[in-house]
């Protein structure tokens, strides 16, 4: 990957595009995971997303796989996609980017406040 790619995000658009034709090839409901999955899966990205291709390639394989084994969705995945997908993030209770901001915003608010008070 190179400097300009990095800076502009033209490799993640490449990614995201490649993914998208993937999951066009599934089976309908199989689509309907893969989009409940990047509903997921997103709340835990770092800024840009990149922290989450490997993750989002790897569930994107296990749903083509699967399909290609005759395998329900369902069966893959269970009920409870958000519970999959927070094991796929680092567990139930992984830190979310609302998480790292709010973590940021209160040391940043700590520190204005300890150089106001002395």
């Amino acid at each position: 990957m190179s400097f300009w790619e990095t800076i502009t995000g033209s490799d993640l658009t490449r990614e995201w595009k490649a993914f998208d034709a993937r999951a066009q090839a599934l089976p309908e409901d199989y689509r309907v995971a893969w989009a409940q999955i990047k509903g997921h899966l997103l709340p835990h990205s770092d800024f840009t997303g990149r922290n989450l291709m490997p993750i989002l390639d790897a569930a994107l394989g296990l749903l083509e796989e699967t399909a290609a084994d005759g395998q329900s969705v369902r069966e893959v995945l269970g009920e409870d996609v958000a519970g999959f997908c927070a094991a796929l993030a680092g567990g139930q209770g992984a830190r979310t980017y609302r998480d790292r901001w709010r973590e940021q915003l209160n040391r940043n608010v700590a520190r204005k406040l300890s150089r106001l008070g002395g």
